[in-house]
């Protein structure tokens, strides 16, 4: 946990068993951690250094911890500024780019990675790039990514990015299936599934897309897409095949079951209803006694289960699929 701050797992553990024994000799925090007590030594010169142990000035040879919160506070105040030092520098090489590529040409919107390696590396970056959403069409033959090594995919889920997933039905064959069908759905990640997927695709926030540029046998490639008319293209294949896949939930024997009839629920129809007679999302809120974020988290459902991008081309789905009267 106190990784962030530059300690490593010998370090943390010393200065733990240190604060909570008060203080202790080499010797003794060696037995303690079972290491030998040169490299406990080790650990407590590096705590020094980091302000979080020092030796006792009543008894030679006798190490004491520092008070977590203030020694802890202090590191911690420290990263934040370099943090906020590293993001404005960040902003500032972006402003440059943006003023540089203003004007970018075509060969600068797509970029070829090569290498099983690289491909793996790209796949993880775009994921922890993500802040809003992360789209992805998922196929039984991986190459250079699979979803058992994706630890990026749990990281970006776990600051709060959205994931809509469709894999093949070959996938939930696959040893691992249900296990990574599982951890996605443990996330709150939408999967969906359909016979077979056109094509190997992962999209970050609509910007930034990844697909395959070779075949089975060959040299694993890929071809990194920057926004562009072609990013479009692919957004909008995925927004296709989303919207013809079935969703997919565990049964309670760890089976995966695709729900074949998915519809909106009677608080659904009754947030349609209130919609079309003209009411706001608050005063619908109000009217159902339910949250303004429940209501607009269930019509941003609806819109994705219709496959529409407006609420007007909603209302006239609704209609059209009889889920509201004229």
């Amino acid at each position: 946990m106190l990784g962030a701050i530059g300690l490593d797992e010998t370090q943390e553990s010393a200065y733990r068993t240190l604060v909570a024994v008060g203080a202790a000799e080499v010797a003794d925090l060696a037995h303690r951690l079972a290491l030998p007590e040169t490299e406990t030594e080790r650990a407590l010169r590096r705590l020094e250094r980091q302000g979080l142990a020092a030796q006792s000035s009543a008894r030679t040879g006798r190490w004491v911890a520092a008070p977590p919160g203030v020694a802890l506070g202090a590191l911690l105040t420290q990263q934040r500024h370099e943090l906020e030092q590293a993001e404005l520098a960040a902003a500032l090489l972006a402003e440059e780019y943006r003023a540089e590529a203003a004007e970018p040409a075509v060969h600068d919107l797509v970029e070829v990675v090569t290498g099983a390696s690289a491909v793996a590396h790209r796949f993880h970056q775009l994921q922890l790039g993500a802040t809003e959403e992360v789209c992805a069409l998922v196929t039984g033959n991986p190459v250079a990514v699979t979803g058992v090594d994706n630890e990026s995919e749990e990281r970006a889920a776990a600051r709060g990015v959205a994931y809509r997933v469709v894999i093949e039905r070959a996938v939930l064959a696959s040893p691992a299936g249900i296990t990574e069908l599982s951890a996605a759905l443990g996330r709150d990640e939408q999967v969906r599934t359909v016979d077979r997927v056109p094509t190997k695709l992962v999209v970050a926030d609509r910007t930034l897309a990844m697909v395959p540029l070779t075949g089975r046998g060959a040299e694993p490639a890929a071809l990194v897409v920057h926004a562009s008319g072609l990013l479009e293209s692919l957004m909008g294949l995925f927004e296709a095949v989303w919207r013809d896949a079935l969703p997919l939930r565990l049964a309670s024997g760890g089976a995966a079951v695709r729900e074949e009839s998915v519809g909106p629920d009677p608080t659904d129809l009754e947030i349609l209803s209130l919609l079309l007679a003209g009411m706001t999302d608050a005063s619908v809120a109000k009217q159902l006694e339910l949250g303004l974020r429940t209501v607009q988290r269930r019509v941003k459902g609806l819109m994705e289960l219709t496959g529409v991008t407006t609420r007007l081309q909603l209302g006239w789905h609704a209609y059209e699929r009889g889920w509201v009267a004229r």
